[in-house]
């Protein structure tokens, strides 16, 4: 793990958290999907309770309407009748067909529901018949038989004393008669049936008693009008408790059997439902229950593989910390002897413990060095002579090397027009050789003798201008070489000098697919340094080079001078490179500072440019860079350096 860079362990247990997370929302998803349709069925079942409590109810009205209507038989009671068995009938259609839950007992509970109410429009029928019946068979009997008594009781006899006590008997049991209709037209108990007909027998048995003490024809034949009235009576009686009987079998069967029936058909309906209910509601406890479980486990295996990396994670960071911090302890208490452990790894720790190492060899070297200077105080200052002779070589080398690559550049472009030269040299000596020969044998025409001159004149241009050019590029190198090895102090002009430069490190360039973009201004004459000069430009373009463009093949490194106010001028070194991070541009200068050590760097380069421009050419330096954008150098230097080295000039 220690391979890992840090950010990428935790980015590691941030994926394993997100991982984690997918995991869980892809569960909960599917258990929700589950737990969906378990629900719609648990709403499914809910909305059919309350359609069969509904159903129940508008049942036990229809009922208690139709007894209503039995007792009383009234149009509004009617209406309403008609109108519930509508809405009933109509609302088992339509859950019939919506409700799956109950399609099949609900088309049965139709049936029964419509047998029901053909049963109560038989009872209807019944009641109808039951009251012309009543009208018919008892009824208008009675009121002619009253309408008969009177008759009688006007037309009395010569003797009415002897006609009165079997009238006043026959008609005490009319009243009776008419007593007993009235309750069984109210009750229709078989009682009142009975009186009925005992009644009508009794007055029929007082008829002929009266025959024989009436007087007249007419009383007479209102006797006899009074005996076919109470035998119809009691033919109307018997046909009314018929009726009244098919009423009691259409109640009993037709309304409450079916009534019955219906309420059983919606308690099974209910119990089938109940049934589907506990069914979901099972299924929904069982799918939660494994959500649950689901859920749990997966969470517990993450949170322990969670736990795990996070723990190797934090052991790979803690171990390595506790160990580097107990080195630096060490080392600050003087006991330099403990190596640094980790120094090897190569993540960010690692570095760390590569710096502190570092730090512990130079605080060896330190204490060595204190430990020879405390035996050899005698030898104190030639120590420090040597220290800064060992700062000088190692400035010393620094430009050596800067100078070794100008001059592995210009020898490969020296190189160049001497070997052109040379070719057409040895084309010439050749041709020449040719001549000579043609000459003896006395073979040379005119035209070859032209052709000979005319390729002699050709070679003679390039092996001048070859040559001249091999010479620019030695004189070039030559005077920046003697500037680089002298530090002499002398004027020059500043877009000549800077061109020289430029022209010795174009191979360097050339080779990283670097372009170079010169912007001189003519005519700036400086009393100043030009070897240092070069030499700080030099390490610029260097630096550029193999820090800006490390990355990437190609760009285009900018060098600008112009003169600001009368007494100094301003060296702009840009690059459109990969530029440098806030903290990096602000540690550029310290010495031994890079940021590619492991390609060899010295981090010396733009420390020896910041002290030269500072302390030599008596200028400051400063640097703006930002990720991405390139970095840009700005060299400030007054045109006359100041007089000794160190101490900058008025202008500067």
């Amino acid at each position: 793990m220690r391979a890992w860079p840090i950010r990428w362990r935790i980015l590691a247990i941030a994926a394993l958290n997100t991982a984690l997370a997918v995991v869980l929302i892809l569960l909960i998803w599917d258990g929700a999907q589950v737990l969906a349709r378990a629900w719609a069925d648990l709403r499914q079942v809910r909305q059919t309770e309350r359609f069969l409590d509904q159903l129940d109810r508008d049942t036990e009205r229809l009922q208690t309407l139709i007894h209503r209507y039995i007792g009383q038989a009234h149009p509004d009671v009617l209406a309403r009748i008609g109108d519930l068995r509508d809405t009933l009938i109509g609302r088992l259609r339509v859950q019939a067909r919506l409700d799956p839950l109950i399609a099949a007992p609900a088309e049965r509970l139709r049936e029964v529901t419509e047998r029901f109410i053909d049963g109560f429009s038989a009872l209807r029928d019944t009641r109808a018949r039951i009251q012309d019946t009543y009208e018919t068979g008892l009824a208008q009997p009675a009121r002619e038989m009253s309408g008969l008594y009177a008759v009688i009781e006007g037309r009395g006899a010569a003797d009415p004393t002897q006609i009165w006590p079997p009238l006043a008997k026959s008609r005490e049991s009319f009243h009776a008669m008419m007593l007993a209709a009235n309750a069984f037209q109210v009750a229709a108990s078989t009682e009142a049936a009975d009186e009925m007909r005992r009644a009508a027998a009794a007055i029929r048995r007082t008829v002929p008693v009266m025959l024989d003490l009436a007087a007249t024809e007419v009383q007479r034949a209102a006797l006899a009008a009074l005996d076919a009235r109470a035998d119809a009576f009691g033919r109307g009686v018997d046909a009314l408790a018929a009726e009244f009987a098919t009423q009691s079998r259409l109640l009993r069967q037709e309304i409450d059997g079916n009534a019955d029936a219906m309420t059983a058909a919606i308690e099974g309906m209910a119990a089938h439902v109940r049934a589907v209910e506990h069914a979901a509601q099972a299924r929904f406890d069982r799918t939660l229950e494994s959500a649950a479980l689901k859920l749990g486990a997966v969470a517990l295996a993450f949170v322990a593989l969670v736990a795990f990396v996070g723990m190797a994670v934090s052991k790979s960071i803690s171990d390595p910390l506790r160990g580097l911090s107990g080195a630096m302890r060490a080392i600050a208490a003087g006991d330099y002897a403990r190596r640094v452990p980790g120094a090897e790894a190569r993540d960010e720790i690692g570095a760390m413990a590569a710096a502190v190492e570092v730090f512990r060899e130079n605080a060896i070297a330190r204490l060595r060095a204190e430990e020879e200077l405390r035996r050899a105080k005698e030898q104190a200052e030639a120590t420090l002579g040597d220290l800064r002779e060992a700062q000088a070589s190692l400035i010393e080398a620094e430009k050596l090397a800067a100078l070794g690559g100008l001059v592995a550049g210009v020898a490969h472009e020296v190189n160049n027009p001497v070997g052109i030269s040379l070719t057409v040299a040895s084309t010439l000596s050749q041709r020449c050789a040719a001549v000579s020969a043609d000459l003896e044998a006395g073979q040379l025409r005119r035209s070859q003798l032209l052709d000979f001159i005319a390729a002699v004149r050709e070679a003679s241009k390039q092996l001048v201008a070859n040559l001249l050019r091999a010479g620019d590029l030695v004189e070039s190198f030559k005077q920046v070489a003697v500037d680089r090895s002298q530090d002499n102090r002398r004027r020059f002009d500043l877009g000549q000098t800077c061109e020289q430069i430029a022209a010795s490190l174009r191979p360097e360039l050339r080779s990283s697919r670097v372009a170079l973009d010169l912007d001189l201004a003519p005519g700036i004459v400086m009393d100043s340094f030009p070897g240092p000069l070069g030499q700080v430009l030099t390490n610029l373009f260097l630096n550029a080079v193999r820090h800006g463009f490390r990355d990437r093949q190609g760009g285009t490194i900018g060098l600008s001078a112009a003169p600001l106010g009368g007494d100094r001028v301003v060296l702009t070194v840009s690059d459109d490179g990969v530029g440098m991070s806030e903290e990096v541009a602000r540690r550029a200068f310290e010495p031994f500072f890079t940021t590619r050590r492991d390609s060899g760097g010295t981090g010396l380069g733009l420390h020896l440019a910041f002290n030269i421009v500072t302390h030599q050419l008596g200028g400051r330096i400063t640097l703006a860079s930002a990720p991405g954008e390139g970095s840009r150098f700005v060299l400030t230097l007054p045109l006359v350096a100041p007089l000794e080295a160190g101490a900058p000039s008025r202008a500067a």
